[in-house]
C-alpha cells in the first residue's frame, strides 16, 4: 500500500461558525464540492456527530474514483473534526478550524493509504500525479466552499509532505 500525508489549508473570509456549519453538513458537500459525487449517511452517531458513518464517492481531474466510508471519531465544535476512512482509501482525516478575526483558517490533514491494486502497483511512477490530483480536488473544495458561502477565498495552500 502507498501511504500519503496530505495537508491543505484554506483561508476564508467568513466567521468560524458559518464555515463549521457548512462543513458538518456533509451530505450537502456535493452541492458545492465539484469532485464529491455522493455522500450517504449510514449511521447517525451521537448528537455531536461522533460515531456517525458515511459512505463517500470522490473523483478528481484524473479518470478514477475512490469509494470509502468515514466514521467520525472526534468532534470539538467549532474547531476540530476527525474521522477514520476505510475502503479504497484507508487512514485518518482531521479538519482544524481557527478563527482569525472575522475570517477562518481551515486545515485538512489526511494520512491515508490507497487500497486499489492498480494504484498501489503504479504508485512508484504515478505518485506525483496522485498528489497533483488531490491538490486539484482540494483546490476545487476551497473555491466551491467560498462560492457557496458567498465569500472570498483569501488564500489556499498545499502543505503536503513527500
Amino acid at each position: 500500500m502507498s501511504q500519503y500525508s496530505l495537508v491543505t489549508r484554506w483561508h476564508l473570509d467568513a466567521p468560524i461558525e458559518r464555515v463549521w456549519e457548512t462543513l458538518v453538513a456533509v451530505e450537502d458537500w456535493p452541492r458545492w464540492w465539484r469532485f464529491v459525487w455522493n455522500v450517504v449517511e449510514i449511521e447517525k452517531g451521537n448528537p455531536d456527530g461522533t460515531g456517525s458513518l458515511r459512505h463517500f464517492v470522490w473523483s478528481g481531474r484524473l479518470p478514477y474514483r475512490l469509494a470509502f466510508k468515514i466514521r467520525t471519531t472526534a468532534v470539538r465544535r467549532p474547531t476540530f473534526i476527525e474521522g477514520v476512512a476505510a475502503g479504497e482509501l484507508n487512514g485518518v482525516g482531521r479538519c482544524h478550524l481557527t478563527a482569525i478575526g472575522a475570517t477562518t483558517l481551515v486545515r485538512y490533514e489526511w494520512t491515508v493509504s490507497t487500497a486499489k491494486r492498480w494504484m498501489n502497483l503504479l504508485a512508484p511512477f504515478l505518485e506525483p500525479a496522485f498528489r497533483w490530483n488531490h491538490q486539484q480536488v482540494m483546490a476545487e473544495g476551497g473555491r466551491g466552499l467560498a462560492q457557496y458561502l458567498g465569500v472570498s477565498l483569501i488564500g489556499m495552500e498545499d502543505l503536503s509532505s513527500r
